[in-house]
């Protein structure tokens, strides 16, 4: 009698537990892990589209010589808005979404460290992301200074500028709460038995990442206070009339923006070292010494900013240095590209569509490094500085180097989020379609800036016109891609297609698999032990 009225007091109690909160509350008080990573996920959507749609904007604009649509004033609001939204509303968001969703899950912890601050973390972006947005509506429009946001241009815009230096303190604040809560969850809720040494790289690099953030977000929010202060309260920090330096921003915004650059790219680093290793049914080639080049990169980072001035007119004792400290970093880099394609050297291999997003990855990702390392000789650089050929190389980067591993990680884990299998045949297609249709867009930009297309211009000269043309059909080509991959993700969530297994992937390794799929919305009450 006891035993049974205790079994049943334990029945009562564990499915108490798993009551959910129901509707809004759910969203809006969201503690659970997998709730908000999925919101982070769904606001970079969002964001990926508003900032998409300016990118459009900008190609249909180019699409001839002369100013057909925008003016000039409007048309360097889109580019500045379109670099400012794709950063810091799309693929950091992205990226923080699936740190908190896999990271749980891989070191088998019950949730993040900060339920709480984690809520708070994510409600910080739509905030940020509606008051940059709403800038477009302010007497003198967005910001138009680019989206570095150089002084002295800074200093002259309009109030919408003001409001640009609110949302980045604004995003900056969620981007620092997500990385302290990422640092400790690693670091202090790991299962019995996982060393860091035995983590999947996806949280290393992550670990690593959050790191970085905490290093440089106070870094750019100094950098915009000195210019609300300088627009405001008669400060003259970058103001050369009252004594102040304009290159002193571009040092100050750099040393943060260069670190920023990786930081983009090390979480997509995680990801395609955790897909290449499935599909190749294969260990990870090389995995201590993927984590050192990780962290090579990380502290690297800190001292090549000034390679983003070498047109500022430096020593050439500086230049010297910034150029070979660039150089550097390709060797970290490409100790990772050598191991990716190791493991899959004589592997099993299957090409599933998070495998093709992980090669084309792999592909684009190192045509961006070599564009860097070309952008790094200093010579080269002033010749072809703030010219189409960097817009190239950042995009072969960002484009094919973040948001390839993106998608790649979306169709990898897909399954065991939504418990259904995607369509595979349309991934493929999707997959095919954008990469093309990529390269189509920016392969040509290479070619405009050498020829000496300068960036950010609404008009151009007649002989830059059929590079432009190809672009623009690429970029509506690119754009329209995506709107695949919406429909393949909203069809796996809505349960059209075959039932996930728990082991989605023959070759698939980790924590996250031994789940049922879909996830139970509580997992690792009791934490697993690592053997």
């Amino acid at each position: 009698m006891t035993s049974v009225a205790v079994g049943h007091a334990q029945d009562l109690v564990h499915d108490d537990h798993d009551a959910k909160p129901k509707g809004w509350r759910r969203w809006l008080f969201a503690t659970n892990h997998k709730d908000i990573g999925l919101m982070y996920l769904i606001f970079a959507f969002i964001s990926l589209m508003e900032g998409g749609t300016l990118a459009l904007l900008i190609r249909i604009e180019l699409f001839e010589p002369g100013v057909q649509f925008f003016q000039p004033d409007l048309f360097n609001q889109f580019t500045t808005m379109h670099g400012l939204i794709m950063i810091f509303g799309a693929i950091m968001p992205a990226l923080v979404g699936f740190a908190n969703y896999m990271i749980p899950l891989q070191i088998g912890a019950s949730d993040m460290a900060f339920a709480r601050m984690n809520n708070f973390s994510f409600w910080l972006l739509p905030v940020g992301g509606i008051l940059l947005t709403a800038s477009f509506f302010v007497p003198g429009g967005a910001t138009a200074a680019g989206w570095t946001m150089y002084a002295p241009l800074s200093l002259q815009m309009g109030p919408g500028m003001d409001m640009a230096i609110f949302a980045i303190h604004i995003l900056g604040a969620s981007s620092i709460m997500g990385a302290i809560n990422i640092i400790v969850t690693v670091l202090n809720m790991r299962a019995p038995g996982m060393t860091l040494m035995k983590m999947p790289l996806f949280c290393w690099t992550w670990l690593i990442t959050a790191y970085l953030l905490i290093a440089v977000m106070p870094v750019l929010a100094a950098a915009v206070t000195m210019l609300l202060t300088d627009r405001h309260f008669g400060t003259g920090f970058f103001n050369a009339a009252a004594g102040g330096d304009p290159v002193l921003y571009q040092h100050v915004f750099w040393f943060f923006g260069h670190p920023e650059v990786y930081i983009m790219i090390l979480p997509a680093f995680g990801i395609v070292s955790a897909v290449i290793p499935t599909f190749s049914r294969k260990k990870l080639f090389g995995y201590a010494s993927m984590v050192y080049a990780t962290s090579a990169i990380a502290i690297l980072s800190f001292i090549v900013w000034a390679h983003h001035m070498f047109a500022t007119g430096m020593p050439v004792t500086g230049q010297l240095y910034f150029m070979y400290a660039t150089m550097l970093i390709s060797i970290p880099t490409g100790v990772k590209v050598f191991n990716w394609v190791a493991t899959m050297w004589r592997g099993s291999l299957s090409f599933e569509t998070p495998m093709l997003f992980s090669i084309g990855f792999i592909f684009v990702f190192t045509i961006g490094g070599f564009t860097g390392l070309i952008l790094a000789v200093a010579p080269i650089d002033i010749a072809v500085h703030d010219t189409y050929y960097v817009v190239a190389h950042f995009h072969y980067v960002l484009v094919a180097g973040s948001l390839f591993a993106l998608f790649s990680g979306t169709y990898y884990w897909l399954p065991k989020w939504t418990g259904y299998m995607y369509d595979e045949k349309l991934g493929r297609i999707h997959f095919w379609s954008t990469i093309v249709s990529f390269n189509l867009t920016f392969f040509p930009m290479h070619f405009l800036g050498l020829a000496g297309m300068p960036r950010r211009y609404v008009d151009y000269a007649t002989q830059f016109t059929d590079f432009h043309q190809i672009a623009t059909i690429g970029a509506f080509w690119f754009g329209l891609s995506q709107l695949l991959f919406l429909y393949i993700v909203i069809k796996a969530f809505r349960g059209e297609g075959q039932k996930a297994t728990a082991q989605v992937w023959e070759g698939a390794e980790g924590l996250e698999w031994t789940l049922p799929s879909p996830l139970p919305y509580h997992t690792f009450e009791t934490p697993p032990e690592i053997k």
